[in-house]
């Protein structure tokens, strides 16, 4: 821990670690230093100069941006010098910027707007000619207005540093000065919107959000991103039930104030004009619209008759869904239909890691272990595509705290570039390019290890046996492809585990078939899929099943059903759902789309249907129930409703269970993918780089 020094500001006496700038100092104690370049966790600049406040015994105002604090420190922010300093650096600032606040999107949310108003710079002194430059387009998603931009560099350190992209750069000196992307008129990046949420003034605008409303127009509603696994908050501006924009200013999630593509611009499915909002139901071999009542009564008609000559039920569930409807899918499944053919779509082997851990919690790694471990082994993943937020928390590891960085992968990817050791290996051969990073990694101190599904089965329980030979510390992460995967695992969407991967013989069952043992079946009579497409790239073997589908698009699955039911998106629920390193986080309603239902109202519907009562089906009842019954799960409530995560703990010893790696198959999406919902993103179908590929960094 460093040591700490005293100070005071404005009059308070404050103890901070040494190293603290006087800005962060500032903070702590409440007190706001304005500044337009500085950025916590981005190198310094000192290129605005409204930061300046008064320190004893030095000559001039110092920059509190760039100044460290010093034992008996004594320092003033609020003084006249010091607010007339500001207001000239204002008047500078102001004399080539454009005053068109009533049009400009940054207007209630400007930086530059706050400190006018705040040091009262109602007229400057400069008479020169303001210069103009036409607004440019350099994607679907960023545009540039030059004559707002203040030359602060936060876009391009966040460009650089932040994302690794270097889309960003400089140019020209002295008044030409610009900001200019790093093709000839366009960007060519990751297209995350970072630059434009980071910038303190109307320079740079989105695409999606552009002259479309006002910020206290908007309901602010901070939930979690539906697209991929790391579980990132965003915050969702609904305007007359429409999703106007996401963004990071609910920093109170796991990714703080990162988001990529997809967190703050693929929210627009919601809005796509074939979403469904109404059931449909299929009449002389079309699907026709018919009334909730209709489509309901059909189905639990047809699930009583096959229960009742003893049919076979094959159940599908999601991996976008919430915990608790995944909870209650497989109950009902199990306790209601007398099924255990119950699967999803399986993206990456965390059972067999559980199993090769045998109950040590201390194993796991959290999404705040990528920032502060020591020393970071990926493999077999291109985590800058598939796991953005987490190769974001390596990259600030780097540049923080100085982690060794090791990649074994088929390809190319963004961590060789800060990387101690990259190893190449052919697909399938990752293992056995471990090796010869045996005695880097014997001298790191600790250790935490990232795979994806290029290590599965046996291999799984290798590479921790490999981990274990180290003689270090050393925690993992079993990267997954989707929102709630993890949680589909652990709320026992599985033929063969209950809910905390218990085996399903605690219930007296047997194992059911797996997802493609269900397709591939001569003999099923009902096919249930809840929020997944899985017969996107295959076919059904049985003839004539009944198939239910609870989806919010006519996909490949959805067009082959008996029964359509209209399902929310994950941006109109309220539950919980659990990311890729076990940390659980609250989903709360932005917004409803007229028609549809929560899938655990649905599933609450069928079963009233069929006079069958299973207990409340309220999303805070249903996750009462899964912190009692399901093992690891009794988290504390507190967090969530603070809108923070809690992590889950790892199951207490060795799951029985045959391996069976040819069900783990990720969906190898990019940052411009989304599997269903990412064909229905109107943004991420538009930007330049998609649909993009792997390992192309």
């Amino acid at each position: 821990m460093a040591p700490h020094v005293k100070l005071t500001i404005d009059g308070r006496p404050l103890e901070v670690p040494a190293g603290t700038l006087i800005i962060e100092a500032a903070k702590s104690a409440g007190i706001e230093i304005p500044s337009f370049c500085y950025y916590e966790g981005l190198s310094l600049q000192g290129a605005c100069r409204m930061c300046l406040v008064e320190v004893d015994k030095f000559p001039k105002l110092m920059t509190a941006c760039t100044l460290p604090v010093a034992e008996g420190m004594v320092v003033r922010t609020d003084t006249p010098q010091v607010a007339q300093a500001r207001k000239a650096m204002l008047e500078f600032v102001l004399t080539n910027h454009p005053m068109d606040c009533p049009v400009c999107d940054k207007g209630g949310e400007c930086e530059l707007q706050d400190a006018t108003f705040r040091y009262g710079v109602g007229e400057g002194r400069f008479d020169e000619f303001k210069q103009h430059f036409d607004e440019l387009q350099w994607s679907p998603v960023v545009y540039y207005d030059r004559p707002r931009c203040i030359l602060c560099y936060r876009c391009v350190r966040i460009c650089d540093e932040g994302m690794g992209v270097r889309a960003l750069g400089v140019a020209d000196r002295a008044c030409p000065t610009k900001i200019i992307p790093n093709e000839i008129d366009y960007l060519h990046c990751d297209e995350c919107g970072m630059c434009i949420d980071i910038c303190p003034v109307g320079a740079l605008t989105s695409g999606m959000y552009r002259y479309k409303t006002r910020p206290w127009e908007m309901n602010q509603v901070g939930t979690i991103c539906t697209h991929c696994s790391d579980g990132c908050k965003t915050t969702l501006g609904v305007r007359n039930g429409r999703i106007m924009r996401g963004d990071n200013r609910d920093a109170s999630g796991v990714n703080g104030k990162f988001l990529c593509i997809k967190g703050r611009y693929g929210c627009d499915f919601n809005h796509h004009p074939e979403r469904l909002q109404s059931p449909l139901m299929r009449i002389d071999g079309r699907l026709e619209p018919v009334s909730w009542s209709t489509a309901l009564a059909a189905v639990a008609t047809r699930f009583e008759d096959v229960k009742s000559r003893y049919g076979k039920f094959g159940v599908v569930g999601s991996t976008r869904t919430t915990n608790e409807e995944n909870y209650c899918l497989q109950r009902f499944a199990r306790e209601v239909l007398g099924t255990n053919n119950i699967d999803h779509h399986r993206t990456g082997d965390l059972v067999s890691l559980l199993d090769a851990l045998s109950g040590r919690p201390s194993a796991l790694a959290t999404t705040a272990d990528l920032y502060s471990a020591k020393a970071i082994l990926v493999v077999g993943n291109d985590l800058a595509q598939q796991h953005s937020f987490l190769s974001f928390q390596i990259r600030a590891n780097w540049r923080h705290h100085g982690c060794h960085i090791y990649a074994v992968t088929c390809g190319p990817v963004r961590e060789d570039n800060y990387a101690v050791r990259a190893v190449r290996t052919s697909e399938g051969e990752e293992l056995r390019g471990l090796n010869g990073l045996r005695d880097q990694l014997t001298a790191e101190t600790e250790l935490v290890v990232l795979f994806g599904d290029a290590i599965k089965g046996e291999r799984v329980k290798e590479l921790v046996a490999f981990g274990d030979s180290l003689g270090i510390p050393v925690k993992y992460v079993c990267l997954v492809d989707y929102s709630n995967s993890r949680g589909a695992m652990d709320m026992g969407l599985l033929p063969d585990l209950l809910p905390g991967y218990r085996p399903v013989s605690e219930a007296g069952l047997m194992p059911g078939m797996a997802l493609p043992e269900m397709l591939e079946a001569c003999d099923l009579d009902v096919l249930w899929v809840v929020g997944a497409n899985s017969l996107r790239h295959r076919k059904l073997a049985s003839r004539d099943p009944f198939i239910v589908v609870q989806e919010m698009f006519l996909t490949e699955t959805a067009l082959a059903a008996d029964v359509v039911l209209p399902a929310a998106s994950a941006y109109e629920k309220t539950g919980t759902v659990t990311n890729v390193c076990g940390e659980v986080q609250r989903l709360k309603t932005a917004l409803r789309t007229v028609g549809t239902k929560q899938d655990l109202e649905i599933l609450e519907l069928i079963a009233r249907q069929m006079g069958v009562r299973l207990g409340s089906w309220t999303p805070a009842d249903v996750f009462e129930e899964i912190r009692k019954v399901v093992p690891g799960y009794n988290v504390a409530v507190s967090a969530l409703d603070v809108g923070g995560a809690a992590r889950t703990a790892s199951p207490n010893g060795r799951i029985r269970l045959a391996s069976r790696p040819e069900l783990i198959q990720s969906a190898r999406d990019t940052l411009f993918t989304s599997g269903t919902l990412g064909r229905y993103s109107e943004t991420l179908a538009s930007v330049l780089e998609g649909p993009g590929r792997l390992y192309a960094d």
